[in-house]
């Protein structure tokens, strides 16, 4: 059995959008679409969400589900000399305090909340896109580059909750770290 490491998180927001508010709208401006901060979101083996954008699309399967650090947002806004940032203006569907996310890019990991085990595969990072100068301020999408969070495939289905969790890793992580940039390159887990 490989060993795990075991980290208290909190999931402080799960982003739920059956719509995209930012990709492909240049010259609109942002959609205003529905978009839910749910108490629990149900993920789908392979698929990603229920009810949100990247649900089932074949370009996304491998990065259906966004998660970051919220400490990544905070040092953001004191770099940057603004107020607290909206977490939802990301578009991250799953927000953690506590959680280092750099060194799980490229292998297995999963999360537990009440009682629900979810595992996940963290392909990519997710990187920020040019609009996050306007919806968050100024200078963001360079101050989140290297902190943007992981883009994940759920290997299992269940339910993520808000509020504590934990994060069960193969590889040790650092809490510490949670919003320092990194070159967020995959790791070569087992």
């Amino acid at each position: 059995m490989m060993e795990s490491y075991r980290y208290d998180v909190e999931v402080l927001h799960l982003l739920v959008s059956p719509a995209h508010a930012y990709f492909g709208r240049a010259r609109e401006g942002a959609a205003d679409v529905p978009t839910t901060d749910a108490d629990r979101a149900e993920l789908v083996t392979g698929k990603g969400i229920v009810g949100d954008r990247f649900f089932g699309k074949a370009a996304h399967m491998d990065a259906a589900v966004t998660l970051m650090a919220v400490e990544a947002l905070e040092a953001m806004a004191t770099e940057l000399g603004t107020g607290a940032f909206d977490p939802l203006l990301t578009r991250r569907n799953v927000v953690l305090r506590g959680a280092e996310l750099a060194p799980l890019l490229g292998g297995e990991f999963a999360i537990e909340s009440r009682g629900h085990l979810v595992r996940l595969r963290a392909g990519r990072p997710a990187h920020p896109c040019a609009w996050m100068d306007q919806m968050l301020a100024p200078g963001a999408h360079a101050a989140m580059r290297g902190r943007g969070g992981v883009r994940c495939q759920p290997l299992s289905d269940g339910l993520l909750h808000r509020g504590p969790a934990v994060l069960i890793s193969p590889v040790p992580l650092d809490p510490g770290k949670a919003g320092t940039p990194s070159a967020l390159r995959p790791s070569r887990l087992p």
